[in-house]
């Protein structure tokens, strides 16, 4: 642990628990540079955050969670970014576990809340969800697909900061994004409490858009693992329908042809989608 560590909590309207959050960080990590990024808060979030000592970056209005990231991310200095919630849910105990984990070789370690962590049974019925559909399009065994607590490689982490969107599922995007490029990711289990103050995400609003950056990121990364099965039952429409028709009528309908034309045509589309995403794995400057 001895290369720099920047520690990024998103928050907002975190005033009654923000202070408390910053004190045990920094009672684990002295030398830790601590970031709070206060997204618009209307009460006295800024204020409790410089009190307790984090250095305290100020959005004029609530931009979202992601962009508090990307602004966290970009302020940072150390070599390292751990990035936690700033409402009471992680426990700063579970930081030098990540950094001990991160320093056996991985770029990212995640925080993989347990099945008593979940902030309600739908929520967790959602987030099995979103782990099964993410461990397909990327081929890695996802734990916690939406996990905030997690530690990176800085170089590595912006790389993607251009994917992240502005509102809620940093995590899903920048967890799908390691993985895609190639990029070793650990889990490491633990528990999260339940956090101060109500909940800044909205079920069905940021589950469906939790769902569509999976998709987008799973396009971008792996296209024919989403346009498959997709022309797998284009095909197999085409050939029943044309068993059916070929029986009873003994005739080819435009329907066959239009469904087997149709799975052509996608394939093709996924199949040159497949090609233009090779750009996305153009060596770095680092790495040239």
């Amino acid at each position: 642990m001895s290369r720099n560590i920047s520690v990024i909590l998103p928050a907002k309207n975190e005033a009654p628990v923000v202070g408390r959050v910053i004190a045990a960080i920094r009672a684990r990590l002295p030398e830790a540079e601590v970031i709070v990024v206060n997204d618009g808060s209307t009460d006295g979030t800024a204020e409790e955050a410089r009190q307790a000592g984090a250095q305290v970056i100020s959005h004029p209005y609530s931009m979202g969670n992601g962009a508090a990231i990307k602004s966290g991310a970009r302020a940072a200095h150390g070599e390292v970014l751990v990035f936690m919630d700033a409402d009471g849910q992680h426990d700063p105990a579970d930081i030098p576990r990540l950094l001990a984990r991160l320093d056996e070789g991985y770029d990212m370690v995640v925080g993989a809340r347990d099945g008593g962590s979940q902030a309600s049974v739908g929520r967790g019925v959602a987030n099995g969800f979103y782990n099964r559909l993410a461990s397909y399009m990327t081929g890695h065994r996802i734990d916690d697909l939406t996990s905030g607590l997690r530690a990176a490689r800085a170089h590595r982490f912006r790389e993607f900061l251009y994917l992240l969107p502005n509102g809620f599922s940093y995590p899903t995007t920048s967890t799908m994004a390691f993985f895609r490029a190639g990029y070793p990711v650990a889990y490491l289990p633990i528990v999260a409490a339940k956090r101060v103050g109500k909940s800044h995400v909205k079920i069905l609003k940021d589950g469906m858009r939790f769902l569509l950056i999976i998709f987008k990121i799973g396009t971008l990364y792996s296209p024919l693992k989403l346009f498959a099965p997709v022309v797998l039952m284009q095909a197999l429409l085409g050939l029943g329908y044309y068993a059916y028709t070929f029986v009873a009528h003994g005739r080819l309908s435009l329907a066959t042809i239009f469904l087997l034309t149709s799975a052509v045509t996608t394939f093709l589309i996924g199949l040159v989608s497949e090609q233009i995403t090779q750009l996305m794995y153009r060596p770095s400057a680092e790495e040239k």
